[in-house]
């Protein structure tokens, strides 16, 4: 194998990412930046190169996240010979508790909904718990497991009292629990004011997200600003500074009485589909804006000449 050194290689494992993974890539080339695709298939190869010296890179955008050995070997290592891991496997596991993230984000003075957080089962299986002491959820309300993240697995969007959340904590049991009020957002003009906010290296993305459909629409911040809703960068911001994390997403609704709660606290790992190819993809030029920028990040950090610092 003769020697190789990228400015960023792209660790990449799901099928729907590719399009996403492609945008990344070409925006990369085209600031004059030289990019190595890790999918599956080889991960095992550039590891090994790696260790041995023939393969470099300068940044390493992970979008696998640990999900084979060669994938967490290959961070490893990355992150021991001080190069720039977007993101690095324990920020992630950080930043994806929703209960660590919940008491992390009332100390922020940010707006959550009201929770009430429990211990997972397999450690604490027997918590005695009262209509009463579940009153101030409201009825219906959210149980969600703390750390099982990903298409809504483990979340009973709809419980009503003790044995839901009984039910609920079998379901994995060495999770902690969150019960959450159920937030009900503003409705005005026919849009329901829930968004799906983007975070990529200092830059913020509003996006109108509807909670019961799943559908994207496209936000400015024009319109952002005429609506109201300019506090929502700084939420996305005090988020970042909180989880510590360079792109992610997350979720913030404007209830009745106009205040902004954020109701899904990290995804760590966005869903980056195109909604040109799926109809609950991220707009294709949202998707294009945020390529381009974590390419800006790249370009940045190659024109310094060692790997990328903190934004």
């Amino acid at each position: 194998m003769a020697h190789s050194r990228t400015d960023l290689a792209i660790a990449h494992d799901w099928e729907f990412d590719r399009d996403f993974v492609r945008l990344v890539a070409d925006a990369a080339r085209d600031r004059g930046l030289t990019v190595q695709l890790v999918p599956p298939a080889d991960a095992a190869r550039v590891l090994a190169g790696f260790r041995s010296g023939l393969v470099d890179f300068g940044i390493l955008l992970d979008r696998a996240a640990g999900a084979s050995p060669d994938y967490v070997a290959l961070q490893a290592l990355a992150v021991e010979r001080g190069r720039d891991v977007i993101e690095p496997l324990d920020r992630l596991r950080w930043a994806s508790d929703k209960a660590t993230m919940h008491l992390e984000f009332l100390t922020a003075g940010l707006r959550t909904p009201h929770t009430v957080i429990l211990p997972a089962f397999a450690a604490e299986p027997d918590i005695p718990l009262t209509a009463g002491e579940l009153a101030p959820l409201g009825v219906p309300f959210v149980i969600k497991p703390a750390n099982t993240t990903g298409g809504s697995l483990g979340v009973v969007a709809d419980a009503s009292g003790p044995g839901d959340v009984r039910a609920a904590r079998r379901t994995y049991p060495g999770d902690k629990y969150l019960l959450q009020e159920t937030v009900v957002p503003e409705v005005r003009d026919g849009r329901r004011f829930w968004f799906r906010c983007f975070y990529a290296f200092g830059e913020v993305h509003l996006a109108w997200w509807d909670d019961r459909t799943h559908i994207y629409a496209e936000l400015g911040p024009d319109e952002a600003l005429a609506r109201g809703l300019a506090p929502i960068y700084g939420i996305v911001r005090t988020i970042a500074r909180v989880s510590r994390l360079r792109f992610f997403s997350t979720e913030v609704a404007r209830n009745a009485e106009g205040r902004h709660v954020v109701v899904d606290y990290v995804n760590e790992i966005c869903d980056m589909r195109l909604q040109s190819a799926h109809p609950d993809g991220v707009p294709d030029a949202l998707v294009t804006r945020i390529a381009g920028r974590i390419a800006a990040h790249a370009a940045e950090a190659a024109a310094r000449g060692r790997p990328g610092g903190e934004d």
